[in-house]
């Protein structure tokens, strides 16, 4: 068995993919996936490669190969030859490493809500009325760690946002990126007020946007107990309502989602102060 660093062209990767003749079926969403990471210049050279056994046959890289392809760059990969026909059934059977993992390495608190969370801001910047789940709204770890650098107060915005979990089941991604992206477009603004009462509930009159908010979620984590789902996008929809609503001073006793409703923006007015907090 030998090893050696290869340049892999796209003509040569459409030529090792016809030598393919016993590996598993193509998942043309993970191929995707690979390809815009490569057009993005994220690709890396690392152990993992291409394999071929001992009488030729491609038995590891279809995916990579597929993704070189669709990329149409060459990148550089470790190409290994003489691998015993045995050795198939064990390969590919390690955990892939997950945004968690990558943040955690780097010395990251909270690193699966936060993976979580950085995952969810990149979409709602990029992408806020798309799906948020399945494999078209995968976030590669490299992208996530490039969120993190340019958004670094995503890492309070996660602090933040985990009492707010507690407190009236509000997921903590929806919750972090509602934080982040109002402290940031609205600097001027107490945030602790609003965050306070969320969490407490306490001396809340009816019409009160965080009132409306609390409720709203609790009555939906209620009705959903049994479903396993993400529903990060519709609660960062409710919280920019709610608190869009409560920065301009205005009741808010109904918060619902319209079909084809967008997700809002943070909003630019502000009203004096109605409620019975002076907030």
């Amino acid at each position: 068995m030998q090893s050696d660093v290869e340049v892999i062209t796209p003509e040569l990767a459409r030529d090792w993919l016809l030598l393919n003749t016993q590996n598993r079926p193509l998942s043309k969403a993970f191929v995707q996936q690979i390809a815009q990471q490569i057009e993005r210049g994220e690709w890396q050279l690392t152990h993992q490669g291409i394999a071929f056994d001992e009488d030729g046959a491609l038995i590891d890289g279809q995916h990579r190969l597929a993704a070189i392809v669709k990329a149409n760059v060459p990148v550089q990969c470790v190409v290994t030859r003489g691998v015993a026909k045995s050795a198939f059934t064990v390969m590919d059977t390690g955990r892939k490493r997950s945004g968690r993992d990558a943040l955690a390495l780097a010395g990251e608190e909270h690193s699966t809500h936060l993976a979580a969370a950085l995952r969810g801001l990149h979409l709602y910047l990029t992408a806020p009325d798309s799906a948020w789940s399945g494999q078209n709204a995968a976030v590669s770890n490299d992208q996530l760690l490039a969120v993190l650098a340019q958004h670094p107060g995503m890492r309070n915005a996660v602090r933040e946002a985990i009492p707010m979990n507690k407190a009236f089941r509000i997921t903590v991604t929806a919750a972090a990126v509602g934080w982040y992206a109002t402290a940031d477009a609205r600097p001027e603004i107490d945030q602790h007020p609003w965050h306070e009462s969320l969490v407490t509930g306490a001396g809340l009159r009816s019409g009160d946007p965080r009132l409306t908010l609390r409720n709203t979620l609790l009555n939906l984590a209620a009705g959903r107990s049994h479903r396993k789902r993400d529903d990060s996008r519709e609660h960062l929809l409710y919280y920019l309502k709610s608190w869009n609503a409560w920065v301009e001073g205005r009741d808010m006793k109904l918060l619902r989602r319209s079909p084809g409703e967008t997700m809002p923006r943070v909003s630019r007015r502000t009203a004096p102060p109605r409620f019975a907090d002076g907030s």
